[in-house]
């Protein structure tokens, strides 16, 4: 059985995707769709990283692209501010901004 939800997605494209989600009373996973597993280095034994090893109750790489999103207008992706708003110690000498 496929447990479905959408999701926004930004690589490789903006988009809505459908996608498999973990069964939630997975015995083998409590629900999280796998398992982490701690290792340390060979040599000193201490810490060196964490291994994630997805479970079988579900497919990580199963997904529909449902709807391609357009990307925003460039003049939306920048904010600008000006420099008298955004620094107090600009060329005015003094902040634009309420006190509070």
């Amino acid at each position: 059985m496929i447990r479905l939800r959408i999701h926004r997605t930004t690589w490789p494209r903006h988009a809505l995707v459908l996608t498999d989600t973990p069964r939630p009373d997975c015995r083998r996973c409590d629900g999280d769709g796998g398992m982490t597993h701690d290792y340390g280095d060979p040599v000193t034994g201490e810490y060196a990283g964490t291994d994630w090893e997805p479970c079988t109750c579900w497919n990580e790489h199963r997904r529909w692209i449902l709807l391609p999103l357009p990307r925003p207008p460039r003049r939306l992706r920048t904010s600008r501010t000006p420099a008298a708003v955004s620094d107090p110690w600009a060329a005015t000498g003094h902040s634009e901004e309420p006190p509070f």
